[in-house]
């Protein structure tokens, strides 16, 4: 590598460095003005965290070691780092976004997730369940970049392929036949035979999560928004056999009926959740299923932009999915966060919670949805609360969280599994 002249010396030095500047000490201690308790719903002020390596060692300690590397965020609130359950790291809905699958692979698209990546990470988000790439094993890719320090991001759940019938939401369609045409390794599965086989095929190729598309879709060329596409049969074979692989499954369910065949069949989170009756909302609260509602903030989804068919199922089904949250969240039921971010800009995660808020959740259970909630979803124990014991995993924000959710989209510092990655 050539060193010589200012620009090359500049580019050594900003890779040398990274985003967080020299190697991490090991032991930390943070110092702020209080922090987040998520489970009894209160800041607590003095903060005084002790880390060491990647783990929470104790909260305000009687006598704090020496030679730990302090870490002052006076007038900062400390909170659990973010959990966000629904996103798509490896996909951007923007450009030519229609013809992308014919003239792109899966190392753009996996190139398109470190930039992502690191925004999300950034934005408060440590750890990200990414729900379906749209290119084969991306997602998978960028985990495994991410584990090795190759690049910074979140921590990553990934899904892989997600699982559709054929023509359905989750497959390519809109063009002719032979293009794009996908079999279960595709995560295109039609009967039971196929369907155990797209679910063993991810696995094998390291999915953590499996993601089925039991209904239609809003941005996908198919039948009528939120019908059922997958049978009974085919979803209790695909919910039984995550399950003996002790992975959780995720259904993409916007239709009423679609939503009560999934809950029914022993799925984990329904996504989207858009069309509620009565009787779903009675179904997640019997089956104890968590609802993952994906609400975008206002402007921050352009209409305009899509082709008619989508435009008119888009304007149908938003407005109710906000009716159906109103609902669930009277109602009591068990929710995590997902934003589908792709969809929408990355980065943006944290405009959902003032949103929630606004559908009439209270602040602290919004952001029990994005930690405490989230990490039980994720099955991961020692996520999602300022405790010791648990990974050090923690955020900063400018105000009390509790008042006024929205400081949570300025985070001012960042800490993922004991190391710095944002500093004020």
């Amino acid at each position: 590598m050539r060193t010589t002249g200012r620009g090359a010396i500049a580019i050594v030095v900003c890779l040398s460095l990274g985003p967080t500047g020299p190697a991490d000490a090991e032991t930390y201690l943070l110092r702020a003005d209080g922090y987040l308790d998520v489970a009894a719903g209160r800041v607590v002020s003095p903060a005084i965290v002790l880390i060491d390596d990647d783990k929470i060692v104790a909260i305000n300690p009687p006598a704090p070691p020496a030679g730990a590397s302090t870490v002052d965020l006076t007038g900062l609130v400390l909170a659990p780092g973010l959990i966000d359950v629904h996103t798509h790291l490896t996909y951007e809905f923007t450009g030519d976004w229609r013809h992308r699958f014919v003239h792109e692979t899966e190392v753009d698209a996996a190139l398109r997730g470190v930039k992502n990546a690191r925004r999300t990470l950034l934005a408060g988000f440590t750890t990200v369940r990414e729900l379906g790439a749209f290119a084969g094993g991306a997602d998978v890719a960028l985990m495994h970049a991410i584990e090795r320090g190759d690049v910074i991001g979140p921590r990553i759940v990934p899904a892989r392929q997600s699982i559709s019938i054929t023509g359905g939401h989750c497959d390519t369609t809109g063009f002719a036949p032979g293009i794009l045409e996908g079999g279960p390794e595709d995560g295109t599965a039609d009967g039971v035979a196929e369907v155990l086989r797209a679910v063993r095929y991810q696995i094998k190729y390291g999915a953590k999560v499996i993601k089925i598309c039991a209904t239609a879709g809003v941005l996908s060329f198919e039948g009528p928004v939120g019908a059922p596409q997958y049978s009974m049969a085919e979803l209790r074979a695909a919910v039984e056999e995550a399950h003996r692989h002790g992975l959780k499954i995720a259904a993409h369910a916007h239709g009423t009926e679609g939503i009560k065949m999934a809950i029914r069949a022993g799925i984990d989170s329904i996504e989207h959740g858009s069309l509620l009756d009565d009787e779903a909302i009675d179904l997640l609260l019997e089956h104890d299923t968590y609802l993952v509602t994906n609400i975008y903030p206002p402007g921050v989804f352009d209409y305009d932009s899509l082709p008619p068919q989508l435009r008119a199922k888009a304007e149908y089904v938003f407005p109710r999915r906000e009716e159906s949250f109103r609902r669930a969240v009277a109602a009591g039921v068990k929710m995590a966060y997902g934003t589908d971010a792709g969809v929408y800009e990355h980065g943006l995660n944290a405009q959902q919670l003032a949103v929630r808020v606004g559908l009439g959740m209270s602040p602290i259970d919004a952001i029990r949805s994005a930690t405490v909630n989230a990490a039980d979803l994720l099955g991961i124990e020692d996520l999602g609360a300022i405790a010791p014991g648990l990974l050090a995993d923690l955020i900063a924000v400018a105000g009390d969280p509790l008042e006024d959710v929205t400081v949570f989209e300025d985070v001012r510092f960042v800490m993922k599994g004991g190391t710095v990655v944002k500093r004020p």
